[in-house]
């Protein structure tokens, strides 16, 4: 029988608290998981480093309300320059969140602020918009 390996426990952040060690975003790489409340709900949210800075984003779909990571913690394509919906294969731009192909283009992910300071990324506010 196969060994079951535990989902490490999400954490409902708050602005102020930290998010990760800066050194955990690679660029390109492998993003950071947590729960984040926003309209009074707790949903999904990830951090990654793009063009040298660290972005976060609700982890939910412009198009359908799915978390997008294709594997926990795995928001890019393969060419490293999109996030990728798992469940529809929409493009999403890591700067900005805006949907650039499939069936949600012109929509955009939720963003969330971070900063980074003694190297640690931070939450610093909640997300901007309400996901619908």
């Amino acid at each position: 029988m196969g060994q079951v390996t535990a989902q490490p426990q999400l954490t409902v952040l708050r602005p102020g608290d930290k998010v990760c060690a800066s050194n955990e975003l690679q660029e390109g790489g492998r993003g950071a998981r947590f729960l984040v409340e926003y309209n009074g709900r707790v949903g999904p949210a990830f951090a990654v480093r793009y063009a040298g800075c660290a972005v976060a984003y609700l982890n939910r779909c412009a198009h359908k309300l799915v978390e997008l990571d294709w594997q926990e913690g795995e928001f890019f394509d393969a060419d490293r320059r999109h996030f990728v919906c798992a469940t529809h294969g929409a493009l999403y731009d890591p700067a900005s969140g805006s949907c650039v192909g499939g069936p949600c283009r012109g929509a955009k992910l939720t963003a969330i602020p971070v900063s980074e300071a003694d190297g640690a990324v931070w939450l610093a506010g909640t997300p901007s918009a309400m996901v619908k």
